[in-house]
């Protein structure tokens, strides 16, 4: 895997012949021969010894998530994993937190797809900061709970990769996800 600072392999392949059954055999005392049938002999197998490092693996993931742009005249980093790898799937967002009417709505949304999915739910400043956080957090969508919501049971959807904004219904949402997470 070509990482920022080098190529580093992922996994290893050990062909490590008999020496390992044949010095266990040595030290235990008991045999690790095989007999071939076939052939009318016997044989000490060879072994090969894969091995995979979750920390590299976990490395490489996270390279090839890691990614900075530009929106509306303003950098920001974010972690585009696929939304079947993103460990938060969504956060639910009400516009403002001092309206207990939004509040209860979201927090109805909240639950409804934590049945499905970790999501996260966050009220806690502007609504464009809490966009940013979720981003370099890598959470695939942002659900924004408003007035219209109240008035039309609609939410506004939010792409993290792309920054593009649609209006669905509660309804739909869980299923839209669905098809955008699990394909």
């Amino acid at each position: 895997f070509t990482f920022p600072f080098g190529t580093q392999e992922l996994s290893g392949c050990a062909a490590r012949g008999n020496f390992d059954l044949s010095q266990h055999a040595q030290a235990s005392g008991k045999s690790m021969e095989y007999y071939d049938e076939e052939r009318k002999e016997k044989y000490v197998p060879h072994v090969i010894e894969p091995s995979f490092g979750v920390d590299r693996l976990m490395l490489a993931v996270l390279t090839s998530a890691y990614s900075e742009d530009e929106v509306d005249g303003e950098k920001r980093s974010v972690l585009r994993f696929h939304p079947r790898l993103a460990p938060i799937k969504a956060a639910v967002l009400p516009l403002v937190k001092n309206k207990p009417e939004l509040v209860a709505k979201a927090q109805a949304v909240f639950e409804r797809l934590q049945r499905r999915y970790h999501v996260q739910y966050d009220a806690a400043g502007a609504i464009g900061r809490r966009y940013r956080r979720m981003d370099e957090v890598g959470t695939p969508f942002c659900i924004t709970v408003d007035f219209e919501t109240l008035d039309d049971d609609t939410v506004t959807l939010r792409d993290r990769d792309t920054t593009e904004q649609r209006r669905v219904t509660v309804a739909e949402l869980l299923e839209i996800m669905e098809e955008q997470i699990d394909g």
